[in-house]
């Protein structure tokens, strides 16, 4: 078994306790909270026999293996650099970092540390998007003409939601971060590099009350994201993202070939897991529906379906703890996710096409992006 320790306790609880604990070759031995009344509570709910609002103490533990963090993205490189320092294996949840050069410096430091290094794009292990990767790779939409990715959600929408760390760029908050980030990892996985981009960031929601005083605080974050990619093939690829809207069609990617169309697509606004189908057709005929073969469904249900994704996340982490062999996705591509999501920023202030260097050339780079 490996023993693990949970660092965050949001997300963590709803989705990183429950995956651990079902999985086979996992034991939670430790979680942590920057309140220790709250670690001991959480601790005790789920019998973990440590808890702790010391992350030093807690990776001091022998029973520790591996940690998992989940905290908000503006803790995530101090914390992350504290566990790869100490040797242990790190699952990150996205974004990984505030920007491309501490992305890099995790990466770099968890190939010199030798140990496995996984972030939680679980897209990746969806059902049916694993589906539409092979038909994909199969070539049965043939030379690829235009793709368009449609993501948008409600958890913004209410201007009543309070201020929090979604609010500030300072903290990583903001679509881009939140759903970008996913976004731009499965753009790299099915449709490979992007070669240059142009990004239009807004706010519908400028301010929200602060739960401390009770008064509006501005939100300096993005709600809307209006993306232009050029792949390193030339192909064009247009995403909407948002976090404020309320759509019948919450996520949605179609690929459109010389040889025929294909759609992914949810309907379902609760679960942003659950749902997918694939559809596709040839020209001049309408979409139907393409099965999703057995042996790629999920093999144990959970209403909630982050519980179902992040478990493969996890089995792939423990596969490769195991045969001391680097996962996908790792921080290889979290640092490439980050990339794009610093340039996209770029873009958005320079009201202009930024170039997409190749992560290759990136690493290779003594100074700054």
């Amino acid at each position: 078994m490996i023993g693990v320790a949970v660092v965050g306790t949001g997300f963590g609880q709803k989705v990183h306790i429950p995956a651990f604990q079902a999985h086979h070759k996992t034991e939670i031995v430790a979680i942590y909270h920057r309140d220790i009344h709250r670690a001991k509570a959480i601790a005790a709910t789920y019998n973990i026999p440590h808890a702790s609002d010391n992350l030093t103490e807690i990776l001091a533990l022998l029973e520790v293996q591996a940690v998992s963090i989940s905290t908000p993205p503006f803790l995530h490189y101090e914390m992350a650099k504290q566990v790869l320092q100490s040797g242990k294996h790190i699952l990150l949840e996205k974004p990984i970092t505030l920007n491309a050069n501490e992305a890099k410096e995790l990466y770099l430091l968890a190939k010199n540390q030798g140990v496995i290094a996984s972030v939680d794009f679980e897209f990746r292990f969806v059902p049916a998007w694993q589906l539409f990767s092979q038909l994909l790779s199969s070539n049965s939409v043939g030379n690829l003409r235009l793709i368009k990715i449609d993501w948008l959600g409600s958890s913004r929408a209410d201007t009543s939601r309070r201020w929090n760390w979604y609010s500030s760029q300072e903290e990583g908050g903001g679509a881009l971060g939140s759903l970008g980030s996913h976004a731009f990892d499965y753009i790299n996985w099915l449709f490979g590099s992007v070669n240059r981009l142009n990004a239009h960031l807004s706010t519908a929601i400028t301010a929200r009350t602060n739960p401390e005083t009770g008064e509006l605080k501005p939100v300096d974050t993005d709600d809307n994201c209006l993306l232009t990619l050029e792949l390193a093939n030339g192909i064009p690829c247009q995403v909407s993202i948002s976090a404020v809207v309320y759509a019948d069609r919450p996520h949605w990617l179609e690929v459109y070939g010389d040889k025929g169309t294909l759609v992914l697509g949810s309907y379902n606004q609760k679960d942003y897991i659950h749902g997918f189908r694939v559809w596709g057709s040839q020209p001049g005929q309408p979409l139907q529906e393409i099965e999703i073969p057995q042996h790629l469904l999920f093999p144990q249900h959970y209403n909630d379906g982050r519980i179902c994704a992040f478990l493969h996340v996890v089995d792939q982490w423990v596969k490769g703890i195991e045969t001391k062999q680097e996962t996908t996705p790792s921080l290889y591509e979290g640092m490439y996710s980050q990339l794009l999501m610093d340039l996209s920023y770029k873009s958005n202030q320079l009201k202009t096409w930024v170039d997409v260097p190749s992560i290759e050339s990136f690493l290779a780079r003594n100074t700054q992006l």
